[in-house]
């Protein structure tokens, strides 16, 4: 299962450039003008993760195998894209679709590039895209009202499910996303089938010039305040840099590129976290001679659904699970010592899968 990330923002705020660092499969054109990107492009880029590349110097498997993000890249949206305007229901289509939504917001100075909308206000391009796809989901949740009124009229139980939309009205009226309205998983069902815009997580990309790349500026600081009542994520960084890193091909060119710049590590890594915590991710492993490889799967998770990732007959067949902690597989050195050490659990049906499990599945034809 791969995550998708979709990647939205006005024209101009360097969307594309940041598709263009991520993905390694294909690549958007970045140009100064608006809609260049007219079709969502996709990509998938490999999820950084030291323990995979730990296991596999003990392991010393035929393969290595990460597991991977989805990234799509859709158009510029513009004001007015709730009514059709610019390429507003394309792109409305596009991002319902994702299962996160990457927000890149410009925050420098630069009077080369273009804004429709006068002088940078980073606060000011959130709310225009916060503004069309609330329209978007109150259009949809007043259709369902009305239909909604009417059935409950016959069946009393559909009036929870009716209080529940009329709350989301409200919430929607006053301009606020419904992501700030932190339903109940029981009040989320009353919507699942709307896939509103605003009920996705979002992590926000503050878009800032090469002396604020470590440090953030006046705008980025602006955007972070605006959004503190939400539950998202944001991070700084500075788009251009990370598309030359990952062009370069050679670890050391990159070492020596991120030294200059004082980097730790590119801060597309720190965003491809990000958005693993704000979707409540995990990565699990299957260690083997054949290939060390890393699974996704949401926090929360059993052991059979677990299972099901690598095949559905796993998940209808499992019997046992048999895990060992990352940390005891590294410090023991393979599975042969942690199963002598006493460091191999059997697991059942009930196992609540942890972060870093390395896990052999016996399962039923």
């Amino acid at each position: 299962m791969a995550l998708q990330a979709g990647i939205v923002g006005l024209p101009n705020v360097g969307k594309s450039t940041l598709f263009n660092a991520v993905s390694s499969s294909a690549k958007a054109q970045a140009s100064n003008y608006r809609f260049c990107t007219i079709d969502p492009n996709v990509g998938l880029v490999d999820v950084p993760d030291p323990r995979l590349y730990k296991l596999a110097e003990l392991v010393v498997p035929n393969k290595i195998i990460p597991t991977q993000i989805e990234i799509v890249d859709i158009a510029g949206l513009v004001r007015g894209a709730s009514k059709g305007e610019g390429l507003g229901n394309k792109f409305l289509a596009n991002i319902r679709e994702v299962d996160a939504i990457i927000h890149v917001i410009r925050c420098f100075e630069d009077e080369n590039i273009l804004r429709d909308e006068g002088a940078i206000n980073p606060v000011s391009d959130k709310e225009i895209i916060d503004t069309e796809l609330q329209l978007k989901d109150l259009d949809a949740v007043e259709r369902k009202i009305s239909k909604t009124e009417k059935q409950a009229r016959i069946d009393p139980k559909l009036k929870a499910e009716l209080d529940v939309l009329v709350r989301c009205k409200e919430h929607l009226d006053k301009g606020k996303s419904i992501r700030e309205l932190k339903l109940s998983k029981e009040d989320k069902a009353a919507i699942a089938d709307l896939f509103l815009l605003t009920d996705k997580p979002v992590l926000y990309v503050a878009n800032v010039d090469e002396p604020s790349m470590h440090t953030g500026n006046k705008y980025s600081e602006a955007l972070k305040a605006s959004i503190k009542n939400e539950d998202a994520e944001m991070i700084i960084m500075n788009n251009s840099i990370e598309a030359q890193i990952a062009e370069m091909e050679s670890p050391d060119d990159k070492k020596l590129f991120m030294d200059e710049y004082k980097m730790v590590e590119p801060a597309l890594d720190r965003l491809i976290h990000s958005a693993y915590k704000l979707l409540n991710l995990f990565t699990y492993f299957t260690a083997g001679v054949q290939e060390v490889r890393a699974w996704t799967i949401h926090q929360g998770w059993k052991a059979p659904q677990a299972a099901g990732v690598i095949h559905t007959d796993f998940e209808k067949g499992f019997i046992k699970a048999e895990v060992i902690s990352y940390e005891d597989f590294v410090k023991l050195g393979s599975e042969a010592a942690c199963r002598e050490a006493g460091k191999l659990r059997i697991e059942g049906k009930d196992y609540v899968v942890k972060d870093g499990d390395v896990m052999h599945f016996r399962f039923n034809v």
